[in-house]
């Protein structure tokens, strides 16, 4: 994942991709580190186009706010420059995978 540091990083991230996923951890945050390396997994494994950016919370609180995330971690995904779905702390990856798999098929070549 490539650690996004400010403002202009997620504009660009958000314009220039067809899929960004935005995940917002925090240092002190036990979830967010088991959490993240199987996202981190998953997604490259099942779907190569997607782009992985990391915020962390604890640093960019300004970046946090604008997004208004309140807890972590949070996952967000962006399709073509548009919110699709937001994921809060507790999440089940199967789900997330299959929820994204069919926007995500449909992007095409």
């Amino acid at each position: 994942m490539f650690e996004i540091t400010n403002s202009e990083q997620i504009k660009d991230a958000i314009n220039q991709n067809q899929v960004s996923l935005f995940y917002f951890s925090g240092e002190n945050c036990s979830v967010c580190k088991v959490l993240k390396p199987k996202i981190e997994e998953e997604v490259t494994k099942n779907f190569p186009k997607i782009k992985l950016y990391e915020i962390k919370t604890d640093i960019y609180k300004e970046l946090t706010s604008q997004f208004t995330v309140f807890s972590i971690p949070t996952t967000i995904i962006f399709f073509e420059g548009k919110e699709f779905k937001r994921y809060g702390r507790t999440m089940s990856i199967p789900l997330f995978l299959e929820e994204i798999k069919r926007p995500y098929d449909l992007m095409g070549e």
